[in-house]
């Protein structure tokens, strides 16, 4: 039985540091129909992106503010992650995603211009991370639903980033290591912002 139930709050104790092996490893595929024990996990990483990004709370818990969480930051060897972010309509953007793919994607790039941050890694990195502008994915929602989503600029680069901590990838691994502000050539990449 997984200590992620509904009336668990995930706070930084509870967030794997990078160094750790369930970081590095490829996700197993989850199971569909959903366990409930994997709905509760997953709504609770939901739950600790909105504490995250409500100040009060974040504040008084001493949450660093995240706009993803996968599965393995917080141990669980699972294909699955929670995203919430502001949309280009500066809506909130909410997702659940289990299994994901990304079955197309844009040949433009975009990347932060201040570089991205994760959860899982508490110390500054500096450098370019390239991503692709727009992105569709296939996934099944937690209600064990195939779904598919079309994701561009900011939205498109937090889900590759989630989408890479499935695979044991970490953002900083996609930086030049010779010059981290050096972009990839023969692609057309510009700032998001």
């Amino acid at each position: 039985m997984s200590k992620f139930h509904s009336d668990y709050m995930i706070t930084m104790k509870d967030i794997v540091q990078e160094g750790t092996d369930v970081l590095r490893v490829k996700t197993q595929e989850v199971n569909i129909p959903l366990l409930e024990e994997d709905k509760e996990a997953l709504l609770c990483m939901l739950q600790y992106l909105k504490n995250s990004q409500t100040p009060s709370i974040s504040k008084k818990y001493k949450l660093r503010p995240g706009s993803g969480l996968s599965a393995n930051q917080i141990g669980l060897d699972k294909r699955m992650f929670a995203a919430l972010f502001l949309d280009e309509r500066n809506e909130d953007a909410e997702y659940m995603m289990i299994n994901p793919r990304i079955v197309s994607h844009s040949v433009n790039m975009i990347y932060l211009p201040e570089g991205e941050g994760c959860l899982s890694v508490d110390r500054e990195v500096i450098g370019y991370v390239p991503r692709y502008e727009r992105i569709r994915v296939k996934a099944y929602d937690i209600n064990g639903q195939e779904v598919e989503y079309k994701l561009k600029g900011y939205g498109s680069i937090v889900i590759q980033h989630e989408m890479d901590h499935l695979n044991g990838i970490m953002f900083y691994d996609r930086i030049n290591k010779e010059n981290p502000f050096k972009l990839p050539e023969n692609v057309e990449i510009r700032s998001l912002y």
